[in-house]
């Protein structure tokens, strides 16, 4: 039976047109599946479904998500990541296709680390700017490391965001990040990839080289203020502000994030930087 698919052009690309069409005429498709952003239960031959591609060094999994989750695409991920990913599929471990981060690392296992995402303004050289804040629900350690230690600021440091000691100054732009508003929602925070090719098909082709990829992606698109979205719409630039859990809490009222994010600063437990506004 055809299963209601959304095969992409890069994926198809990537998989190849015999793939896709088998895909779409439902002999490669799973009937039932779990989305792989929001992991509830989902069905090829009942409601919309996105054809989703993980991509790592020499490994690539096809998974499935709701179309109202997710588009169909290609999410570059590393291949220790996608390793990970295949052996909970075969029962080795119990993370789940889920617990990629491919399409934001929040859409991870419930014993990893989530992102959390607080959209608001924060004025800034007497003008109110458009800004997020990201903070982990849990300490994020540099891969390969035993577990128990935080090094989340350090990560950021080495992507090239810089730590802030007061937010008397806007950041410096942190060069190909951006971020992505669609139909004035929050879509994702996204970071350059690294160019690599598909396993999967003799006639793939090659990612280019620096093919922006989800840092963070919004399990569903994120509401913003009519203020927000008319500041960032104005600057054309979103600052964003991390620091590490228990930092900044989820504060509902922009007087009191500015005030979480001044004593994060002056603690110094918080990396900045000013991005590109991708949409509108």
């Amino acid at each position: 039976m055809p299963r209601m698919l959304d095969v992409g052009d890069d994926v198809r690309a990537e998989i190849g047109d015999d793939e896709a069409d088998r895909l779409l005429a439902g002999e490669n498709a799973p009937g039932s599946y779990d989305c792989t952003s929001c992991r509830t239960p989902g069905d090829t031959e009942q409601e919309r479904t996105s054809t989703v591609l993980f991509i790592g060094d020499e490994t690539a999994v096809l998974a499935f998500a709701h179309a109202t989750c997710l588009p169909s695409q290609i999410v570059q991920v590393s291949e220790e990541q996608l390793q990970g990913a295949v052996r909970s599929i075969t029962g080795e471990d119990g993370t789940g296709l889920a617990g990629v981060p491919g399409p934001g690392p929040g859409e991870a296992a419930p014993d990893q680390a989530v992102l959390g995402v607080t959209s608001g303004l924060v004025l800034i050289e007497g003008e109110l700017r458009p800004a997020l804040v990201v903070e982990p629900t849990g300490a994020i350690a540099r891969p390969g490391t035993a577990p128990g230690g935080d090094n989340f600021l350090q990560l950021l440091v080495e992507q090239g965001f810089s730590p802030v000691a007061s937010l008397d100054g806007v950041p410096p732009v942190l060069h190909g990040w951006s971020v992505l508003l669609a139909a004035g929602q929050l879509h994702a925070v996204l970071q350059p990839g690294a160019g690599m090719g598909s396993p999967l098909h003799e006639r793939s082709r090659a990612l280019g080289e620096g093919s922006p990829v989800a840092w963070w992606q919004a399990h569903h698109p994120l509401q913003v203020t009519d203020a927000w979205r008319a500041a960032a719409n104005k600057l054309q630039t979103v600052l964003l502000f991390a620091a590490p859990v228990g930092s900044i809490g989820r504060q509902h009222r922009e007087d009191l994030m500015r005030d979480a994010l001044d004593k994060a600063a002056a603690h110094g437990r918080l990396v900045a930087a000013a991005m590109p506004l991708a949409g509108t």
